[in-house]
């Protein structure tokens, strides 16, 4: 290659200014990334079950329609509920436990991530939820979310289920101790007592601060978690 053909290859790009949310979250995830020991546990979990009671609901009330994430969101503060541990931040040198499950949810908005916090969500069922849930995610959408509606979450849940992923490994939100990596559900073979069937299975994994946490129960929480989505009954009422 010719020093032409270099210089052309080098300047073949453009800048993109830093939005003042990118600067924002490139700070926030280098300083996490860095400081915080981050490990990781992974469940696969049967949805056939939730995904059939989703369906069952939906087709009843086709007005107020509830996504996985909705039932996600409920089962995560239930399991925070029975493993406080997780329910923590980390706050210079110290270990805040949480009483309540303020679940931060990652979504993508122009230029970045908003996290919105759905509060208490442990008090609350899946409908209310999910109400919720739309509410932050368009007023995330338009930039008009308040400061105290995106900051003081116990434990953040990020979903790349419905862009296809598998499978990913998140980076903790400071101060959280922990936040859940979602993938899609998709159908595989299983095979349960020497039987051979096909089942959707969603895997997920578990990124925690070592400092706060341990992996007995990071494993633990999922223990829980998947016994709550593979017998939905349990997050209705």
């Amino acid at each position: 290659m010719n020093n032409k053909a270099v210089d052309n290859a080098i300047e073949n790009y453009r800048v993109v200014p830093l939005t003042p949310l990118r600067k924002i979250i490139a700070a926030r995830m280098s300083e996490a990334k860095q400081m915080i020991p981050h490990f990781r546990v992974s469940a696969d979990i049967e949805m056939d079950a939730l995904l059939a009671l989703r369906k069952q609901l939906n087709t009843q009330k086709p007005e107020n329609k509830l996504s996985v994430n909705d039932y996600l969101i409920k089962a995560c503060a239930i399991a925070l509920m029975e493993n406080l541990a997780i329910n923590s931040q980390w706050v210079e040198g110290e270990i805040h436990q949480y009483q309540h499950a303020d679940i931060s949810v990652v979504m993508a908005v122009e230029g970045g991530l908003s996290t919105p916090v759905v509060r208490q969500a442990n008090h609350k069922s899946v409908q209310t939820i999910a109400e919720q849930v739309k509410d932050l995610a368009a007023r995330a959408k338009n930039g008009n979310l308040k400061m105290n509606e995106i900051m003081g979450g116990s434990f953040s849940i990020s979903n790349l289920g419905m862009y296809g992923v598998d499978q990913f490994d998140a980076i903790i939100n400071p101060p959280q101790c922990a936040i859940l990596a979602v993938g899609c559900a998709k159908q595989q073979v299983l095979i349960k007592k020497g039987e051979m069937g096909i089942a959707n299975i969603m895997r997920v994994t578990l990124s925690m601060d070592h400092r706060a946490v341990d992996g007995v129960i990071g494993a633990q929480f999922l223990s829980t978690l998947k016994d709550l989505l593979q017998y939905p009954e349990q997050l209705l009422g």
